[in-house]
Parts: C-alpha cells; structure tokens; sequence
C-alpha cells in the first residue's frame, strides 16, 4: 500500500511473506493466490506490497534467469501486487521445524551472504514498480556475536565495501538495511553507529525492528535521534511488537506457553536480566524480579494471553518519531510477524484463510497508526 507523507515522500507499506514457508518459485507463486490477493481484498485496496522473501536458492536462480525474472514480476503485477522491499535476514529454511542459531548463518564474514544479497538487489531492481525511489533489502547486523574476534571483524569491513561498490553498480537505486537484533554484534542503535558509521550510508543503513527495539529498551525519540545524527538512514523499518511481561514470577505458566522449538526468544530486563531464550529466562534465579521484553514477534492487533502484554506502545512512539514530523526519516514500512505459527496453539491461525485474515488485520492496524499520524493513502485505496 502507498501512503503519502506532508513532505511529498511515497511511504510503502506491506507485510514480510517469511511467514510462509514456500523456498521455490512455484511455491512463492502459490503464496500470491493463498494469502496476498485474498489480504488485498480484505483491505479494499489496489495494490499490496510485499516484503518478499527469497530463499537463496530461488534467489539464486532468479538471478540467473531472465524468464523466471519476467514471470514473476508479471504475476505480481496481474494480482494487484507490488514489491519495492525484500528480507534477506533469513538465508533458507526459516520455517524449519527448528531455526534457532541457524538464521545467523551465513554471516557477513562469508562470500555466501555477499552473493545472495547482490542476487536480490538485482532481482529487486527488475521487480521494482518503475515509478519507486528505490528499493530495500533487509539483512543481520554482521554476525551473532559469538564467536567474534579481530579477523571476524576486518572481513565485515571488507564485506560492507565490497557490497557498497556493488549497488553502486546497480541499474536502479537499491539500499541495504542492517537490522540489530538481541545476542548480535549489532544488537542496538549505539552499536550500529559505531559499526555501521564509516559505512557508504548512500547504500548502506539501518532496518528499524520496532520490536526488538523494545527488547534492547531503547528509547525510541532517543534511537531515532541518535541515528540521525550520525548520518544513518533508517533505510527499513520493520513494524513488530515484542511480547512483553510487568511480573514475570506471576505470568511464569502463562509465558511458558511461549517456549516453543523453532526461534529463539531473547529476553531481556532493564537492570541486566539478558537470555538467549525463554526457557533460560524462566530458568534464572532471581531473574522474575523485574519486567521482561522478549523477542517473540506477536499480532500487531491482538492481547496474547493474559496477563501477558505487548510492545505496541513502543511501536507507536516509533511510528510517530519515523514520520510524525515535517520529514519522514524512513519510507519502507513492513509488517513482520513471522511467528503466527508457532503461537500458542489457542492463538494459532486454523489455515490459510484465518492466517490471511489476521495479516490483514495487522495491516489495517498499521495503516491506521500512520494515517494518524498525518499520511493519507493513495487513489484507489478505500479507506
């Protein structure tokens, strides 16, 4: 969806499809009928956009053939679909029974993670309506942060050059977005400064991930203002919200059904509490005495299971500090709720229709959060 800000910006919205499992170019097609086209519908809108995710492979032999290219961006544009941003953070397999670790790899200290990030920028540059700024690819913050040492970090500063010279080249603009996340070498916007700050930020930025903004407990004003005056666009924001608790040691059976195989779910308190997942959170002494933001990504509309909470006011503050001023600082909105299926099995979506619903619903969320805020929608979008 296109939305527009008072200082003339388009301002892109739409949702990840790394909720779906499809690693080919026939089961990515098949997304577009069972999920894009009925959310478009229920949202009484033109045009949708997708946040695509490519696996490696399929991006790999898009890449290298025109006709697959030329099919998919025709399919696209038959369904009333339009793509100006990709996720590239998973590499494949990101709907694996288990994922965990795995989606750290490969990192940017390898030639793999260069090669599947040229492949969608080319990709993105043919996929790319002709009338869009400019595309965007979201990535990992370098590497998660083990381990990690002098050698590591020299080959990212290579990796960030190399990939800058190679979006120079590039037939339409394309940015890449560096996404901090909790337990990376990246994990907040301090630590993107200081690593990304000496990158090409003509290329180069920061995915805003608004929930594991929340789970790094920055201030969003504070975050906002910090990147921006170091010169670090907020190429991407990621719209999520966290799943939250103000008295662990009462919610413990209720955020017990959280534990689940397939993702890690950082935790992380305000006075040090710091665990790579859940379970480790709920085993730590003394570790319930103070509230709890964990990364696990949950509807953007709905209460989880009470008395548990959400991170939602987080996300709005950040909305409002994105584009509630005279300038928008970022103009790729996209919803990411990659965990539907691994909900509670009482919150789980039963089939594609009830999943196509609640994204829809997560979008109406959306775009209602930002028309507040001042930006109106395009022609053709029933409001």
């Amino acid at each position: 969806m296109r939305l527009h800000h008072r200082d003339g910006q388009t301002v892109h919205l739409s949702y990840c499809t790394n909720v779906h499992a499809g690693e080919n170019l026939e089961g990515i097609l098949a997304q577009l009928d069972t999920y894009a086209v009925p959310i478009r519908e229920r949202l009484g809108t033109d045009v949708l956009g997708l946040g695509l995710w490519l696996a490696a492979p399929v991006a790999a032999g898009l890449a290298s053939d025109v006709a697959d290219r030329q099919r998919l961006r025709k399919a696209l544009a038959a369904r009333g679909l339009e793509v100006v941003t990709l996720n590239g953070f998973p590499y494949q397999a990101f709907q694996a029974p288990v994922v965990k670790h795995a989606v750290y790899q490969p990192d940017w200290t390898t030639s793999h993670r260069m090669a599947y990030t040229l492949d969608l920028a080319r990709i993105l540059t043919e996929l790319m309506p002709s009338d869009a700024a400019r595309g965007s690819i979201s990535t990992l913050p370098l590497a998660w942060r083990e381990p990690w040492n002098a050698a590591r970090a020299s080959a990212c500063r290579r990796a960030l050059d190399e990939l800058a010279r190679g979006l120079h080249r590039m037939p339409r603009p394309v940015r890449v977005a560096f996404e901090p996340e909790p337990g990376c070498i990246i994990e907040n916007t301090a630590e993107a400064v200081a690593l990304l700050g000496e990158a090409d930020t003509s290329v180069l930025g920061v995915c805003l991930d608004l929930a594991h903004l929340a789970c790094a407990w920055e201030e969003p004003a504070l975050a906002v203002s910090r990147l921006r005056e170091a010169g670090l666009p907020v190429v991407k924001t990621q719209v999520s919200a966290a799943l939250a608790s103000t008295d662990p040691r009462r919610d413990a059976s209720v955020l017990g059904e959280y534990v689940e195989p397939r993702y890690l779910h950082q935790t992380r308190g305000p006075f040090g509490l710091s665990t790579d997942d859940l379970d480790e959170a709920l085993a730590t002494p003394g570790g319930d005495e103070q509230p709890w933001r964990i990364h696990f990504h949950v509807p953007l509309h709905e209460a989880p299971m009470p008395p548990l909470l959400t991170t939602v006011g987080v996300l709005a503050t950040a909305l409002s500090e994105l584009v509630g001023g005279d300038t928008a600082e970022c103009d790729h909105f996209d919803v990411e709720t990659y965990t539907w299926h691994v909900l509670p099995p009482a919150s789980r979506p039963d089939g594609p229709a009830e999943l196509a619903a609640g994204i829809a619903a997560e979008l109406f969320f959306a775009r209602a959060q930002l028309t507040a805020l001042g930006l109106t929608t395009s022609q053709g979008v029933s409001s």
